[in-house]
């Protein structure tokens, strides 16, 4: 019989988890996209058909709004590189003992941000964006999923 070392903070992968970090990276993905067709509206000339549900619904009026911007950069692209982040998290760097608070907390950051913008739609526009919506409902979810995660890996020390 042999015995190999397991690092200090190591946690085998089960099934469960594999299936948790496997819909993290997935939902990423599709933030990743949501964020991408957003950050193209942004700076398209056009209007958007599909988002364009009336007064109250209208993805142009909030990506090109002066709230659509942090310091010029679009918010968009913002939400792109924190998906990617998340990704990256869930698939090349899952097998770490800090990944999952640094998923918590990158999820939590941006589902915090989310909620924000989507205040300034609510209050400030005053008209709503189906893709932001969509963000906002994907980011939740993977901050629940982060915090399974979080909750399980706690658990396992």
């Amino acid at each position: 019989m042999s015995f190999q070392a397991v690092p200090v903070g190591a946690r085998p992968a089960g099934t469960t988890g594999r299936f948790l970090f496997l819909a993290i990276a997935v939902l990423s993905l599709a933030g990743v996209i949501v964020s991408g067709v957003s950050l193209e509206r942004h700076y398209a000339k056009s209007a958007t058909s599909f988002c364009d549900l009336g007064e109250k619904f209208n993805c142009d009026i909030v990506n090109r709004s002066e709230q659509s911007e942090v310091m010029g950069i679009p918010v968009a692209a913002i939400g792109i590189v924190g998906y990617g982040v998340l990704f990256a998290l869930s698939t090349f760097y899952r097998g770490r003992a800090q990944t999952p608070l640094r998923l918590l907390i990158a999820a939590t950051a941006g589902l915090a941000f989310a909620l924000r913008l989507t205040y300034v739609e609510a209050y400030v526009l005053m008209t709503w964006c189906v893709l932001c919506l969509t963000s906002l409902a994907l980011i939740f979810l993977l901050s629940v999923l982060a915090g399974i995660v979080r909750w399980r890996a706690a658990k396992t020390l």
